[in-house]
């Protein structure tokens, strides 16, 4: 297992844990934590053992305030020069961290623990099901800082809210609580602060108890259905659920009555 300083990793059964651990700086992210985040996917990706992942922050203030503009600040860049291309490529790697997540396997939740913002928010957007602590806080803030956001947040905030809504977030930047998240699709539950992570692993173990390859199968067909058009969306589900009938080798089980 590689050694982790800005995240705590840890497996408990089928689900996989990623905590953000710099508290003190509200978990924002920097070059060592990007790539921590990218080894630990790796890692994952490697794993038949893991099944779903929750991520989340140290601390009760934060699940990620975005980059580290400290560590801007101080010379820490993401950019390696000054040319156009290199900022593309700069800004490519950051969010090709991102989209693993949004591509491994396995389901991904996100338990957003405080202030969810920036970066942060665009790391949420990437996981399958977000939830929340009731002080939760989300926002874009890109623009007030004089850059779009480009982690995702263009791209995906849409498919989660809708275009008019997603707009007006990203516009304005403007802060949103936990209970108006909820209300636009942002999130999908609220939780007291100390029922959050009980429920996240409730949710986790309830999806790692089913069969693997059926739920890695719907993950797949509902990411297609993101980026497809419908007729091709319905032909890769089609497929996936014969194939996953097939490796079921019994069909179907009947559905749980209770």
């Amino acid at each position: 297992m590689p050694a982790y300083r800005d995240l705590i990793y840890d497996v408990k059964g089928h689900v996989a844990v990623i905590t953000l651990n710099r508290p003190d700086a509200l978990n924002a992210w920097h070059r060592g934590m990007n790539e921590e985040l990218r080894q630990a996917a790796t890692e994952i990706d490697n794993d038949p053992n893991v099944r779903v992942v929750i991520i989340t922050g140290a601390g009760e203030k934060s699940f990620s305030s975005g980059i580290d503009l400290k560590k801007i600040a101080s010379g820490e860049l993401f950019i390696t020069g000054p040319g156009i291309r290199d900022y593309y490529d700069g800004i490519r790697k950051l969010r090709e961290v991102f989209s693993m997540y949004e591509k491994l396997a396995v389901p991904v939740i996100a338990a957003i623990n405080g202030y969810c913002l920036g970066g942060g928010l665009e790391l949420a957007l990437a996981c399958d099901v977000r939830l929340a602590v009731e002080s939760s806080v989300f926002s874009l803030p890109e623009v007030q800082l004089g850059i779009i956001p480009d982690l995702g947040g263009c791209q995906r905030l849409p498919r989660a809210v809708g275009i008019g809504k997603a707009k007006e977030l990203i516009y304005t930047g403007k802060r949103i609580d936990a209970a108006e998240a909820l209300r636009i699709g942002l999130i999908q539950h609220v939780y007291p602060r100390e029922k959050l992570m009980e429920e996240a692993f409730k949710m986790a173990n309830q999806i790692a108890g089913y069969n693997p390859v059926v739920v890695q199968a719907a993950k797949r067909a509902c990411n297609v259905a993101m980026s497809y058009p419908l007729e091709i969306g319905l032909n890769f589900e089609t497929t996936s659920s014969a194939f996953t009938m097939n490796d079921t080798k019994h069909g179907p089980r009947p559905f749980p009555i209770k």
